[in-house]
């Protein structure tokens, strides 16, 4: 069994940053890519940004100069840093993974999410 546990949501003055990060743990052979995806209320969820253990980075227009995503391959951790927070930025924020659990072997994992609002 796998487990993503997500921390750093929370309120924020548009403008303000905020750092969320996801530490995976459990049964792990190798992980292959981390990201971050967000669902506003009425809309679908969206990716926000992704990395792969190598370090190639995916990252949404609507976020990109905004946001940055960093791995720790040790620790098995992916965050993401929100600068210049806007009120569209407003959201739940799901910490996505794609674990090994033995050679040959992936499954997409998901948090529980993290709210991020962003408000005056």
């Amino acid at each position: 069994q796998v487990q993503l546990v997500e921390s750093g949501g929370g309120l924020v003055q548009p403008g303000g940053s905020l750092r969320l990060s996801c530490a995976a743990s459990g049964n792990i052979f190798s992980i292959n890519t981390m990201g971050w995806y967000r669902q506003a209320p009425g809309k679908q969820r969206e990716l926000v940004a992704a990395i792969t253990s190598g370090g190639s980075t995916n990252t949404a227009n609507s976020v990109k100069d905004r946001f940055f995503i960093s791995m720790d391959n040790a620790k098995n951790t992916v965050s993401l840093q929100m600068n210049s927070l806007k009120f569209e930025d407003t959201a739940v924020y799901y910490c996505n993974a794609d674990i090994s659990i033995r050679r040959g072997v992936s499954w997409d994992y998901w948090g529980q999410g993290t709210q991020v609002t962003v408000s005056s």
